[in-house]
């Protein structure tokens, strides 16, 4: 088996461990949550793209959100969802299929950076026919080498990793401490009431992608921990695209008023 799926280029996906009791209710969960993830973020969509009053730097920029929110969660749902429901045998993907969807699943974080990771995956040879990971990623690619060049991955990947994370955080610490200030010197309490609202929501989420990003990133290298770095993996991306329309849409209050009108327009008719 090890040969042939080397040879045809076709690879295992290992997907996520569930017992055979526990897949459906599984499967109906991530549908439900991908079912939400595309209703909520094409409706936000379409309404900013609809509403002139919208076509503003700030709305583009809430447009642009759900945009690359439905791509994340579509290039790993579908496949996962036909995995839980396909024997742990029988989860093939071909190579070229598996780096297209390493390539879109981090796409919409940093394009550069992973065009050059996966070109210097790429070029590794493979000895191994096992993607030890729900869905492609290029550490997961990487991994199906066994030479010694694979080194320049990790370091590189690791490096760039911290890096990205470090200018994250110290981007939205700024940032927060600017707004901090602007509340103390304010005296309005509806305005400092608005800000904290918004800002507790926006930190929640991004707790949550920050701390399930770091994790999967970092468990990638100790193998020992697999079943948590997939959950912090499907956490990353499902949770934020999830919670996003509700913390960038109806807390926005042009987003929220647009969108109470169209309702009660609709159930008008």
């Amino acid at each position: 088996m090890d040969n042939l799926t080397l040879k045809n280029n076709i690879l295992l996906v290992e997907g996520l461990k569930v017992t055979p009791q526990s897949s459906f209710p599984v499967f109906i969960l991530l549908l439900i949550v991908y079912v939400f993830i595309i209703i909520s973020n094409t409706a936000l969509v379409i309404l900013i793209s609809t509403e002139k009053s919208m076509h503003d730097p700030m709305h583009f920029l809430f447009c642009n959100l759900p945009v690359n929110d439905i791509l994340g969660t579509t290039v790993i749902l579908p496949r996962l969802l036909q995995d839980i429901l396909t024997d742990e045998s029988e989860r093939y993907i071909t190579y070229v299929d598996c780096v297209v969807q390493a390539y879109f699943v981090h796409i919409f974080v940093a394009a550069s950076h992973y065009v050059l990771m996966l070109s210097l995956t790429i070029r590794l040879s493979r000895c191994r026919y096992k993607i030890e990971n729900p869905f492609c990623d290029n550490a997961s690619l990487f991994k199906l080498s066994c030479e010694e060049g694979v080194a320049v991955n990790n370091v590189f990947g690791l490096t760039y990793t911290v890096v990205l994370f470090t200018f994250s955080i110290l981007s939205v610490l700024i940032t927060y401490v600017k707004i901090a200030t602007v509340c103390i010197k304010s005296k309005s309490k509806a305005l400092n009431s608005k800000a904290m609202k918004t800002c507790s929501s926006h930190i929640a989420v991004y707790l949550i992608m920050l701390v399930s990003g770091s994790t999967f990133i970092f468990l990638h290298r100790f193998p020992l921990y697999t079943e948590s770095r997939k959950l912090a993996s499907i956490m990353f991306h499902i949770v934020p695209p999830g919670l996003n329309p509700l913390v960038y849409g109806l807390q926005t209050k042009e987003i929220r008023q647009k969108f109470v009108r169209f309702w009660c327009r609709k159930k008008g008719n």
